[in-house]
């Protein structure tokens, strides 16, 4: 019936309305960004501020000479790792604070701490107590995110309809269905709000701990065409990367989100 409905609603919306729900509305700014960009970098005829064409053509470069793809698959190898470390770790952390209070007393101040101290100081620690290895980076990254999911967790936790609870309690289901069927759904907005925050966190973290500590990766590239003071070099780097977050938003994560959400609709 809703689905029915669409085309006629559709058709009743102002044209403008139309268009902020259709593809252009994310397209068009990309465009006229990259236009205007265009324009005035043609004007400046500047190093420090190359065009679009000079950009791409060097991403391409980079491609062809395979080591785009060796760069940008190491930073992914660690922030999959990364992601799903503190994944796992920040939920559970996460459900049980908010469903022990006692638990949630005794790991509160730790949380906060995790919260609010640098990410920068959580990376040079690990790097002086781990050593300069890929262990150190993975560690790094991950304990930077466990505390904004273990936060988002705990508040779904305490969300949790506590009516359904006891409804799956009288009718006697296994605490494996109870959790996987009552407790787990109410918790899945908590679950991609974290997941989403995080991820783009992680993002950002994976390429300082690559430039301060690593040889390999997206990040260490970027610190290398620092020191030339090649931005065109920076730039290429920088558009595979947020072509890859695009896509894991748009492809992964959206879709996903919904698949699981629905049981709301």
């Amino acid at each position: 019936m809703q689905n029915a409905l669409k085309p006629a609603l559709r058709s009743t919306l102002h044209p403008a309305a139309q268009f902020a729900q259709s593809r252009w509305a994310r397209i068009l700014p990309v465009f006229l960004f990259v236009c205007m960009w265009q324009v005035l970098a043609t004007m400046l005829e500047s190093t420090t501020l190359p065009s679009p064409t000079a950009v791409i053509s060097t991403l391409w470069q980079e491609m062809y000479a395979g080591d785009l793809l060796f760069h940008l698959g190491m930073t992914l190898r660690r922030v999959a790792i990364s992601f799903v470390a503190a994944m796992l770790i920040g939920v559970a952390l996460g459900i049980l604070m908010g469903a022990s209070k006692n638990w949630d007393r005794l790991l509160d101040a730790f949380l906060i701490l995790g919260l609010n101290i640098p990410a920068l100081v959580i990376i040079i620690l690990c790097y002086i107590w781990f050593g300069l290895s890929e262990t150190a980076a993975v560690i790094a990254v991950t304990v930077n995110k466990i505390p904004m999911v273990a936060v988002s967790l705990r508040e779904g936790a305490r969300a949790v309809d506590k009516n359904l609870l006891q409804v799956a309690k009288l009718y006697r289901l296994s605490r494996r269905d109870t959790f996987f069927k009552v407790y787990l759904p109410q918790l899945m907005p908590y679950l991609f709000s974290s997941a989403r925050n995080g991820l783009a966190l992680i993002w950002k973290i994976v390429l300082v701990v690559e430039l301060l500590g690593r040889s390999n990766g997206v990040g260490f590239q970027i610190g290398s065409y620092f020191h030339f003071f090649d931005i065109t070099g920076i730039l290429a780097y920088t558009l595979a990367f947020a072509l890859v977050v695009f896509s894991v938003e748009a492809l992964l994560l959206r879709p996903l989100e919904t698949h699981l959400n629905r049981w709301r609709t």
